[in-house]
C-alpha cells in the first residue's frame, strides 16, 4: 500500500451529531473541512453546530490557522473526499449502509488516505469488506462530543494494515485526542461497554427502589465519577492499596469485590421501568433543555480538561 501523507484536508462523511462535533474540532486544530451529507437542511445544521459550538472547541486547543471559513459543504460524496487526506465518517449504524458507503468513498478517495469510521459498534471487518484498498480503513470511534472528549477508540479490521492503525493513533494523537489501541475487535468496542456495564447497575437499582432517577445521577457523578475523571480504576485500586498498592489491593481486597460480582442486578427493562427512568429525567432537568444541559456539561468537561493538562503529564496534548 502507498505511503500515508501529512494530513492537510479532512473530509467529514455524514454531519449529525457527531459528524458536526468531529468538524467543529478539526476546523478548530487548523484543517480544511469538506463536509458531505444527503440531508436536505444538512449545511444550515452543520454551519450552525459549528459556530455554537467554537468557543468551547476553541478554549481547548485553538491553532492559530483556524477559521470557519474552512469549512466547506458539498452533496456529492465523490466530490468531498476526492482530495482528502484524512476521511471521517458518521453514517447511521446500519452494517449494510456502511458496507456500500465505505465501498463508495473507498473507490473516491486518493489512494494514499486513511478512511476511519465513528462506528460505536459495528466492526472494521464488515464494514470493510466490499473495499477495493481495505488495508486503509480503521475504526476512529470518539466519545461524545468529540469538539471536547479526546478518547478516539481505534481498532482495525481483519484486513486493515498496521501502519494504518499506527498512523491514525499518531494523527489523533497529534490533534490533541487521546487515541487508545483495540487489539482485538469486539462489538461496542470498549468504552460503550464499561459504559453500558455501570448503567445496567443504576437501572437495576432504579427499579428495585433502592435510589431514585436523580439520586442514582448523583451517586455517579458525586462519587466514583470524580475520581474516574482523573483516574482510571487500576490506577485508583493502586491508591486504594495504601503504601502496598496494588498488589496489597489484589490480594486483600479484590477478593471482596470478586466475591460481590453475583450480587449485581439484570434489569428487567419494562415498559414501567421506561417510564419511570423518564419521568425521573425529567425531574432532574427541572425545566432545563437539552441545549442549557449540553453547555453545563461541556464548560464543566472544558474545566476539567484543562485541570488535566497542568496536572497530567500523559495528557494528551502531552503526546503531540
Amino acid at each position: 500500500m502507498n505511503a500515508h501523507q501529512p494530513v492537510r484536508r479532512v473530509a467529514i462523511v455524514g454531519t449529525g451529531t457527531i459528524g458536526a462535533s468531529w468538524a467543529t474540532h478539526f476546523l478548530v486544530r487548523g484543517f480544511d473541512v469538506t463536509a458531505t451529507d444527503p440531508a436536505p437542511d444538512a449545511e444550515t445544521a452543520l454551519r450552525s453546530y459549528v459556530e455554537g459550538a467554537w468557543d468551547a472547541a476553541a478554549s481547548i486547543g485553538l491553532a492559530p490557522s483556524a477559521s470557519l471559513d474552512r469549512l466547506s459543504f458539498t452533496a456529492d460524496l465523490r466530490q468531498a473526499v476526492a482530495d482528502a487526506d484524512f476521511v471521517q465518517e458518521n453514517a447511521p449504524e446500519r452494517p449494510e449502509l456502511k458496507v456500500r458507503l465505505f465501498a463508495d468513498v473507498d473507490d473516491a478517495t486518493p489512494a494514499d488516505a486513511i478512511i476511519a469510521s465513528s462506528s460505536s459498534g459495528i466492526t472494521m471487518s464488515v464494514i470493510q469488506a466490499e473495499c477495493r484498498h481495505p488495508e486503509r480503513t480503521v475504526i476512529g470511534h470518539p466519545f461524545n462530543p468529540p469538539h471536547i472528549v479526546p478518547l478516539v477508540e481505534v481498532v482495525g479490521g481483519t484486513r486493515t494494515a498496521p501502519e494504518t492503525i499506527r498512523d491514525a493513533m499518531a494523527f489523533y494523537a497529534a490533534i490533541g485526542k487521546k487515541p487508545i489501541h483495540l487489539k482485538k475487535e469486539l462489538p461496542g468496542h470498549v468504552a460503550n461497554r464499561i459504559q453500558a456495564a455501570l448503567y445496567r447497575e443504576v437501572v437495576y437499582l432504579v427499579q428495585e427502589g433502592v435510589l431514585d432517577v436523580a439520586d442514582s445521577d448523583d451517586a455517579v457523578s458525586w462519587g466514583p465519577g470524580l475520581r474516574w475523571g482523573v483516574m482510571g480504576p487500576h490506577l485508583l485500586w493502586h491508591l486504594g492499596g495504601g503504601e502496598g498498592g496494588i498488589q496489597h489491593f489484589m490480594d486483600t481486597l479484590m477478593p471482596r469485590m470478586v466475591a460481590s460480582w453475583h450480587e449485581l442486578g439484570t434489569p428487567e427493562f419494562t415498559p414501567e421501568l421506561k417510564e419511570k427512568i423518564v419521568a425521573g429525567v425529567l425531574e432532574e432537568a427541572d425545566g432545563h433543555s437539552v441545549d442549557e444541559l449540553a453547555a453545563r456539561r461541556d464548560a464543566m468537561l472544558s474545566a476539567l480538561l484543562a485541570v488535566r493538562a497542568e496536572h497530567d503529564p500523559s495528557g494528551p496534548e502531552a503526546e503531540e
